[in-house]
């Protein structure tokens, strides 16, 4: 594998009971109570409209984000709508046909291409011909990061240069430094699965999480490190070094999520996220408090990534928690699911 460590200076500048409960205590939601997914007040009217086959209030949406350089939210209704045109994409071909050059419009479209390219077994020969669609979205707006996102993703899928990877980095960080999205898409060319390693994953997820923002979501980047690394495979082996870039992380994102409310949306991914490493790590007590900071918004990212059930790999974590918090002592016929490698992991 060739070496990176170039490219990321570059990149840098109660009783217990075996049997599940239905219903947790008062401060965790009913297992009935608890939503994958749900949008979110500004996200659901468009939903509900292109299920009906309109176009209006997503295209409003996209453009109020685009208007008050609401990036972060911008990237995130982005990728629900994407998510709803797999399967349902009238909606998208009228705004098109009514608006071939809206701005909106080209970034849904050069995405859901994306996206399904990535499903193709030819999937870099078909993501190099969507270049141009990425192009447009990128031009059609030079102040948006977000298509400089979907540009860096489809790097990582064309196996790209490291010179070219660089050079949309740079593009994304001058429109947003901080950009969650971007990091994220850095984060996995970096990774162990494609061109870089585990160290140096987290190298660059420590580096960007100490230069951001109070209440930065970029604060989260190291806990994707840890999840890259926990979820190698059941065979997989952590050094003690490892183990402590894992704890740190954890840490770090604890901290962060002590700074929004309870039950708020916004971070719901990002707690799932930690409640996943702790609960991977054994860290019974603190993963229940996340659970019930999470509230009822289960997120399918990251349980699908270890189950075609999320919403049932959710419940059965936050269950886990709950009984390993009440009844320390291992369960009969229960695996220890309390270091990485393990079930969860």
């Amino acid at each position: 594998m060739v070496c990176t460590m170039a490219i990321l200076r570059s990149l840098l500048r109660a009783a217990c009971t075996i049997r599940r409960p239905s219903q947790g205590p008062a401060t965790l939601p009913a297992d009935d109570e608890v939503l994958l997914d749900a949008p979110d007040e500004r996200l659901s009217p468009a939903l509900v409209a292109a299920a009906l086959g309109e176009y209006g209030p997503a295209a409003k949406l996209l453009a109020t984000t685009r208007d008050g350089a609401e990036w972060e939210n911008r990237d995130r209704y982005l990728g629900r709508l994407v998510t709803f045109a797999r399967n349902r994409d009238g909606w998208l071909t009228d705004w098109l046909a009514a608006a071939p050059h809206d701005p909106d419009a080209l970034l849904v479209k050069a995405e859901l291409a994306v996206r399904r390219a990535w499903e193709s077994p030819a999937r870099a020969e078909q993501l190099r011909e969507l270049g141009p669609l990425i192009t447009a979205a990128a031009e059609s707006d030079p102040r948006d990061p977000v298509p400089w996102r979907l540009a860096l993703d489809h790097a990582r899928g064309t196996h790209a240069t490291h010179t070219t990877f660089e050079a949309l980095w740079e593009q994304a960080i001058q429109r947003s430094s901080h950009h969650y999205g971007c990091h994220v898409a850095a984060l996995r060319y970096l990774s162990a699965a494609w061109y870089g390693s585990h160290r140096e994953c987290f190298d660059f997820a420590e580096r960007a999480a100490e230069d951001s923002l109070p209440s930065s979501l970029v604060q989260a980047l190291p806990l994707r490190a840890a999840f890259a690394l926990l979820i190698e495979g059941p065979g997989a082996r952590t050094t003690s070094v490892q183990e402590e870039r894992i704890d740190a992380a954890a840490d770090l994102a604890i901290a962060l999520s002590a700074s929004f409310e309870p039950g708020d949306p916004w971070p719901g991914e990002v707690r799932n996220l930690l409640a996943f490493v702790l609960v991977s790590r054994g860290r019974w007590d603190e993963a229940l408090e996340q659970f019930r900071q999470i509230g009822p918004h289960a997120a399918s990212f990251p349980w699908s990534s270890v189950s075609d059930d999320p919403l049932g790999r959710f419940l059965e974590a936050r269950d886990d928690a709950r009984l390993r918090t009440a009844c320390p002592t291992p369960f009969p016929g229960r695996a220890d699911r309390g270091r990485a490698g393990g079930h969860y992991a």
